[in-house]
């Protein structure tokens, strides 16, 4: 579809990720300055506890969480108990229903605990720079 007007704005999952991980990454990692836009995104499907973005840190962007389950007949009951902790006070907030958490540039966040995982859930990661660089938190 790229030789559409907009086919260009359309990216198609082409091939699956790995499979027998955790966290298994969507081939759907977005594309550097996608239409002007400086963002990039990530999507994984998680399938049993793991914990992603181990060591606290913080960057010079904001960043957007979002927490969905993958069973749309049942939206409500997300299917998942996720430890997320934010700022240097390290406090921890428990995610079990979908759920966007805003990370503004500057906040210390990290690790993401998939804590308990019943059923697959969707995590995706939005972040408003073309490159993810992290600093390590001080």
């Amino acid at each position: 579809m790229a030789d559409t007007r907009y086919g260009k704005n359309i990216l198609r999952q082409t091939k699956p990720g790995p499979a027998g991980l955790a966290a298994t990454p969507v081939a759907l990692e977005g594309v550097n300055d996608w239409a002007g836009i400086h963002h990039r995104m990530s999507w994984h499907h998680i399938v049993r506890p793991t914990v992603l973005e181990v060591e606290p840190h913080s960057h010079d962007f904001d960043e957007f969480f979002c927490f969905a389950t993958c069973d749309p007949a049942n939206p409500i009951d997300f299917g998942a108990e996720v430890e997320v902790t934010m700022g240097k006070e390290a406090e921890k907030h428990i995610i079990d229903h979908a759920s966007i958490v805003c990370v503004p540039k500057g906040v210390v966040h990290g690790p993401i605990n998939f804590k308990k995982v019943t059923r697959p859930v969707l995590f995706c990661d939005i972040y408003m720079a073309t490159e993810h660089k992290a600093k390590p938190a001080k």
